[in-house]
């Protein structure tokens, strides 16, 4: 039996779904400013499921993104207030790590916004000096392209942490990045670069068996957090999306996704959890999984 490292679900849409509001192209980062409170209840209740790792609420805060908004003068203070409900809620439970979110640079899932290596690393390199000193690891979410991924992966050695590396899928071929590129392509990266962890997330369930197959062959610790997404809209592909382009589904009970998740365990996957639209329910099911298949959950 293995050790396995519980992250929590998704935040963004469990903020969008208990605000009420409608969503807006600031996503999770508008609705922290207008009910700060259900950030730290959020960490509250993932970390009650089971779940051993909070995911700080940092993911789409960027100058790109505050810009236009005329809020880029918050950006160091809602990294600050994201990094303290996620601490807070780990006093209260009494025990867990903290993963420092970083998600990608002008939009998600698309290739045809990738910054150079060397435009971004000094830009993931701001947020993660804000965040290291508060967090157990810097996690790099949900990159679409190689480039993406090695421009994070540089960039948040700043924050003097463990980097864990994660990238996004194609829904219908798993062992390709969204941009097409093939999964193994990461190979370079991790070799250069020594992520302490490499990961796949907001991709179907589906995806993922075929991606935990390319991602075993890099030599360190890999696991996976799908989301609950029917599929990506080309609707938010364009510019300044919401989450209300995104669908998401019916049928993934918490024991389908736990019926996904073991067999990523059973692939080797050491850490695993959940991405948009995983909720609570869903991680305290995997919890109850895998302490029932002899797991140890740290």
């Amino acid at each position: 039996m293995a050790e396995i490292t519980l992250l929590d679900g998704g935040m963004g849409q469990e903020l969008v779904a208990r605000s009420g509001d409608d969503p807006t192209p600031l996503w999770a980062t508008r609705v922290m400013l207008d009910h700060p409170h259900l950030v730290r209840a959020i960490h509250d209740d993932y970390f009650a499921a089971g779940a051993t790792v909070a995911t700080t609420n940092t993911y789409a805060i960027h100058h790109d993104r505050l810009a236009g908004f005329g809020l880029d003068h918050l950006f160091r203070d809602l990294h600050e207030s994201a990094v303290h409900a996620a601490v807070a809620a780990r006093a209260a439970h009494g025990s867990g790590r903290i993963a420092g979110s970083m998600g990608p640079l002008v939009a998600t899932y698309r290739a045809d916004v990738t910054l150079p290596v060397a435009e971004a690393a000094p830009k993931y390199a701001e947020i993660a000096a804000i965040l290291g000193p508060h967090v157990d690891m810097i996690l790099c979410e949900t990159m679409a392209t190689v480039v993406q991924a090695e421009g994070a992966v540089i960039g948040a050695k700043a924050g003097g942490k463990p980097v864990w590396l994660s990238v996004t899928v194609d829904d219908a071929d798993g062992t390709r990045l969204r941009s097409g590129e093939p999964l193994a392509n990461l190979a370079r990266v991790i070799a250069e670069h020594k992520p302490a962890a490499v990961l796949v997330n907001c991709s179907v369930p589906e995806a993922m068996a075929a991606a935990m197959g390319v991602v075993a062959t890099f030599g360190i610790c890999f696991g996976a957090y799908a989301n609950g997404f029917t599929h990506i809209d080309p609707a938010f592909l364009k510019d300044a999306p919401t989450v209300k382009e995104l669908t998401h589904r019916h049928d993934l009970t918490p024991a389908k996704y736990v019926d996904f998740a073991m067999g990523w365990v059973a692939q080797g996957a050491t850490i695993v959890g959940g991405c948009c639209e995983v909720g609570p329910a869903h991680i305290a099911a995997l919890a109850s999984a895998l302490r029932a298949a002899g797991h140890t959950i740290a």
